[in-house]
């Protein structure tokens, strides 16, 4: 090798030694230079902002793609669980997910239903792929859902309150209520276990009749048995319950409407209970008058609408107060005790429950085609003790009491009779000294009669028979109003007194305006105790429209039904309260 050559590889040589120190001698400078670190903090800085900006994103994919499959999966089950759905409830789940364009990311359904229940419960999962997680390792999210809907009716006391006044006779009114409400106590039953529905019937007009066993468990006066209804005193609407110890006032077993009924009819043959009783009493005895308690069999109920009849006038307060003091409380200790006696079923023993037991919903379904009319009851002075009528029950022939000239009235049902000496002797329409009828052995007295009190012909005369003095409450009971009037004091008083003494003041009434103040209070304790209040118009003006939208739990608790001739609008309106109930269930 040249010198040529040798002088040139030194030089490089020394050309790289010399870059190679010069390189250290930065490095050296750079590391002991402080102005370098935040350049570094800088470019890691920038990195990770980059990265968080890029998972935020996938997240935000995720989240989006989740929060649409579980919405989805929500609305499935919630309908699929719902116990008017038709469908196979696994069906409504793939059909909800097929029309969502979701249909592969469902993995399964379950469903569980019986009696009264259903529950519906699915899952479904789907893979995102990442675009700055993938980075990391990470390549795939899954976005997974889950849910679970139940329908399930518990604890369900129902007061069905039902108008049978006189006008439910008209325009088929009360054949086809009795075709809904009977659709109405199946569709219960067949979404309810066994014990978890009980419901009461409470039929109501001029007032509300109550079985005699119910009727023993509250104080109640004691004027007569003929049936069993109570004329609540204003203070009683402002409660729900009813008291073991106040006493009530037993409404008067008597007919203030009809003219003729009892009195002119021939098969009377009794004073007592056994008597042919009045037929349109204000307060009836008949069991298809009176309240039916807690029942949960269908048949019993369906039974017992059956054979609904209507007339009378329209006491929608009263209905209300029964109907809510059936689902209150304090009711519990009169059920226990007719639970034991077999007159309401074992189930019903502890009924009704506490309002805030937050297991059972409490339930007024009140319906009605009028509005409040006169409520009538029998005044003070009338309702017990003598009457001032004697009946003879073998002759069939009445005598009225005259108090001034102590002369007995004896109308027109008091035959003719041959005397002793075989003269025929005109007995009717006379006064006499006594009265009609023998209280001795032969037959025949020493009485004297005449056409004027105290103008008496006396001589014996053949009387057969024994005059009863009658009592108030049976006379009421067998005898109306207007026939007491107009048979027994019209034909010997003037008929302004005998309008006065003998109807006027013997009867009064509780008119419309009291009787819709009292509703208003009572539907407001109903209310405030969290009873839920459906109400039903059937065709009725708008006094009534007004008072059931007032009672109604809110406005789309109230139904209005009008020209209902086939009975379709009825049911509808049934059928929608116990869809509405079922509904109801799962939000308390």
């Amino acid at each position: 090798m040249g010198s040529n050559a040798k002088v040139s590889r030194l030089n490089r040589l020394d050309r790289r030694s010399a870059c190679a120190s010069a390189l250290a001698g930065f490095l050296r400078r750079f590391a002991r230079d402080d102005s370098g670190a935040m350049l570094v903090f800088g470019v890691y800085t920038f990195l990770i902002i980059l990265m968080v900006a890029g998972i935020g994103i996938d997240f935000m994919r995720f989240e989006r793609d989740r929060s649409k499959l579980q919405a989805t999966l929500d609305r499935a089950v919630l309908a699929a669980a719902d116990l008017d759905q038709p469908m196979n409830p696994s069906e409504v789940v793939e059909d909800y997910f097929a029309k969502s364009g979701l249909g592969e990311y469902l993995t399964s359904v379950t469903v569980d239903e019986g009696l009264g229940y259903r529950v519906v419960s699915a899952t479904a999962s789907t893979e995102i792929d990442t675009q700055f997680m993938h980075m990391s390792g990470v390549d795939t999210l899954t976005a997974p859902a889950a849910g679970t809907a139940e329908e399930r009716i518990d604890g369900v006391e129902i007061s069905l309150v039902l108008d049978v006044s006189g006008s439910m006779n008209n325009n088929n009114r009360l054949t086809n209520l009795i075709t809904a409400s009977q659709e109405f106590v199946d569709n219960m039953a067949d979404n309810s276990a066994d014990g978890d529905m009980t419901m009461s019937i409470v039929p109501y007009a001029t007032q509300v009749s109550v079985p005699q066993t119910l009727m023993e468990q509250f104080n109640v006066s004691e004027e007569h048995r003929y049936s069993n209804c109570i004329n609540f005193e204003s203070a009683d609407f402002d409660t729900a319950s009813l008291s073991y110890t106040n006493q009530y006032q037993r409404t008067m077993h008597f007919d203030p409407w009809n003219e003729f009924n009892g009195l002119n009819q021939d098969e009377i043959t009794l004073v007592g209970n056994d008597i042919e009783r009045d037929s349109l009493p204000v307060c009836e005895a008949d069991l298809d008058r009176q309240i039916l308690l807690m029942q949960s069999d269908p048949d019993a109920l369906k039974s017992y609408i059956r054979n609904l009849t209507a007339r009378g006038n329209t006491s929608i307060d009263v209905g209300m107060k029964w109907g809510t003091a059936l689902l209150d409380p304090s009711l519990r200790t009169a059920v226990n005790s007719l639970s034991t006696i077999g007159e309401v079923p074992e189930s019903a023993a502890n009924l009704p429950t506490n309002y805030n037991d937050g297991e059972t919903l409490k339930v007024i379904v009140l319906m009605t085609d009028g509005q409040n009319t006169d409520q009538y009851f029998v005044n003070e002075g009338f309702r017990e003790g003598p009457s001032d009528i004697f009946y003879n029950i073998d002759e069939k022939a009445y005598s009225i009491y005259h108090p001034p000239a102590e002369a007995y009235f004896w109308p027109d049902d008091n035959k003719g009779h041959y005397d002793r000496y075989g003269n025929w002797v005109n007995d009717g329409n006379k006064w006499a000294d006594h009265p009609y009828g023998a209280n001795h052995p032969d037959d025949s007295i020493e009485g004297c009669i005449g056409d004027t009190p105290g103008d008496w012909s006396c001589r014996e005369r053949s009387q057969p028979g024994t005059p009863v003095n009658i009592s108030y409450p049976d006379l009421w009971a067998h005898v109306t109003l207007k026939a007491n009037l107009y048979e027994n004091y019209y034909p010997f008083m003037s008929p302004s007194e005998a309008n006065r003494k003998w109807y006027h003041d013997i009867r009064n009434y509780v008119d419309t305006w009291i009787k819709n103040g009292r509703t208003e209070r009572i539907c407001d304790v109903a209310k405030n105790n969290n009873i839920i209040v459906f109400t039903i118009g059937f065709d009725a003006p708008s006094g009534g429209v007004d008072m059931l939208k007032y009672c109604a739990s809110s406005d789309a608790h109230f139904f209005e039904v009008k020209r209902d001739a086939d009975g379709e609008k009825i049911r509808i309106a049934f059928s929608s309260i116990a869809s509405s109930i079922r509904k109801l269930r799962l939000t308390q």
